[in-house]
């Protein structure tokens, strides 16, 4: 019998929408999210980003790699150069006041540049995007953030009227989608070697 202080650290897998970035967590995810603030909002292109974080040695990729944006001095985010889908927000960390540090991130110098100038205080965790995990409902958010720029009518969501998918579509589109998305799983290659694509 395994005990608790030896048992393996949870595993958990995700990645953009067209399959061609993939990563994998190997720790309890902490403080998992919504975030409302406005720079999050645009960079999901939805009314909030949700996000979990953990130390950088514990998220790796696992096929391909982000591109990145730098949505301020501070912080980078990481998506998919080909579908688009956001897939991690990176806080490189606070410079000390007056130093070297501050003065580089405020010109815009990259991460790797500030992080090199004295003063620099670094930050060890990788947020990633909960929704681009392959079973997202294994990490429920705990917290909100951000909630100066939080929707006015969000707590009012689960009283709107509501459809399951095949419900909201013309007769016949569900019969004749086909999926390109990859599914919610590792697979050893994507695209498939064939034409035919499996409907997820």
């Amino acid at each position: 019998m395994t005990s608790e202080a030896s048992s393996p650290a949870p595993r958990l897998t995700g990645g953009c929408q067209c399959g061609a970035v993939r990563y994998a967590v190997t720790a309890e995810p902490e403080k998992p999210s919504i975030c409302h603030c406005r720079m999050c909002q645009k960079a999901f292109g939805a009314y909030f980003a949700p996000l979990a974080s953990v130390k950088k040695a514990a998220f790796e990729w696992t096929r391909g790699q982000p591109t990145r944006f730098r949505s301020s001095s501070l912080v980078s985010r990481g998506f998919c150069a080909l579908c688009g889908t956001p897939l991690t927000y990176e806080f490189h960390g606070v410079p000390a006041p007056g130093s070297d540090a501050a003065d580089a991130a405020r010109h815009g110098e990259p991460p790797e540049a500030v992080a090199s100038s004295p003063g620099f205080a670094a930050h060890d965790e990788v947020a990633f995007s909960l929704g681009s995990l392959d079973d997202p409902a294994l990490v429920p958010p705990v917290i909100q953030y951000g909630i100066e720029a939080r929707m006015p009518w969000l707590a009012s969501l689960d009283r709107l009227p509501g459809s399951v998918t095949e419900d909201d579509m013309p007769e016949g589109a569900m019969d004749a989608l086909v999926s390109y998305q990859h599914p919610d799983h590792d697979t050893a290659d994507w695209p498939p070697a064939s034409d035919a694509k499996a409907k997820t």
